[in-house]
């Protein structure tokens, strides 16, 4: 590759150059060069997504744009070997195209087709949800890859309501409901907050949610596979859906009609016992997002559980 600063052509700046952090580091464009084989011209940063990777645009010297996750910290590096795992495996229409890698032991970096020129939801169209949907069977149907776990044993299956049960201070904080509700409501609760509910032989993403989709032309494309799993495929929708309600969608159940009461639980389950933890300084947005998917699915756990309402507390 000659000298590192030889990967670059200029100053590779975001477009608001007030922003620290926005001018790409020699290094991260070396890591790039190494994956692509190509020189680094420019990078605009990507501010989506809810991790800590970096995200960039980046334009080669061969005159391609290209998507470039890059690991920020050690877990972030876990989760990219993840999902570059599942990039070589699964090979289908709704995958975007994996154009490079490259692991240094340290930060690796993940280049995928540049998909900003792709159709963003919301708004969302009924043929766009019905796409979502059949793609959704489609990877349902699809035969196991290797490396994934049981869903069970991500961070989906873990604290929920059963972590509620043991310290209730913080969920009745969000003032969601009453303890009254809480004390009355918890026991049928834990009795379908079983986490083997989410267990199955299809592969999942665990993560379906408009930040991680887009269309290519009429083709849903989903990213962002690190959370991937073998589970239960009604969790995806299950979990898409308190989301895709907040961005102007049905509800709950208008789409899944014939919900299993354990999935739609452990969704209740995984918002409530999230959106009251502490700030997360690097995600500023992720805790109020999980409390107004929680405020969706929370009535939909009491419809599909039979249970009284859980009334707000003023």
């Amino acid at each position: 590759m000659g000298d590192r600063r030889e990967l670059v052509d200029h100053a590779l700046c975001y477009r608001d150059s007030m922003q620290a952090d926005a001018v790409i580091a020699i290094d991260e464009a070396e890591r790039i060069a190494h994956a692509t084989g190509q020189r680094v011209v420019d990078a605009v940063r990507v501010r989506r997504g809810y991790s800590n990777n970096r995200r960039w645009l980046a334009r080669l010297d061969d005159g391609r744009t290209v998507f470039v996750k890059h690991a920020d910290d050690e877990p972030g590096a876990i989760w990219l070997r993840r999902e570059h795992a599942v990039y070589q495996q699964l090979h289908a229409p709704f995958m975007p195209e994996l154009l490079g890698w490259h692991d240094d032991g340290e930060l690796p970096v993940l280049v995928l087709e540049d998909l900003s020129a792709s159709t963003w939801p919301p708004p969302w169209s009924p043929e766009q949800l019905r796409a979502v949907r059949d793609t959704l069977r489609d990877l349902a149907a699809r035969p196991a890859i290797d490396g994934l776990i049981p869903a069970s044993q991500t961070q989906y299956g873990q604290g929920g309501w059963p972590e509620i049960a043991r310290d209730p201070a913080q969920f009745l904080a969000l003032r969601v409901c009453s303890p009254q509700w809480l004390d009355k409501c918890l026991p049928t609760i834990l009795d379908a907050a079983d986490f083997a509910g989410m267990d199955g032989d299809s592969v999942t993403h665990l993560d379906v949610r408009s930040d991680n989709l887009c269309f290519r032309g009429t083709q849903p494309v989903l990213f962002d596979w690190n959370h991937a799993a073998l589970g239960n495929p009604q969790f995806d929708l299950a979990f898409w859906l308190p989301s895709l309600t907040l961005e102007g969608g049905p509800q709950p159940a208008d789409l899944l009609t014939d919900p299993d009461p354990r999935v739609v639980t452990l969704v209740t389950g995984f918002f409530a016992s999230r959106a009251g933890l502490p700030f997360l300084p690097k995600l500023p947005l992720v805790r109020e997002f999980q409390l107004r998917q929680l405020q969706v699915a929370l009535p939909w756990m009491t419809t599909v559980l039979g249970l009284p309402p859980a009334e707000s507390v003023d």
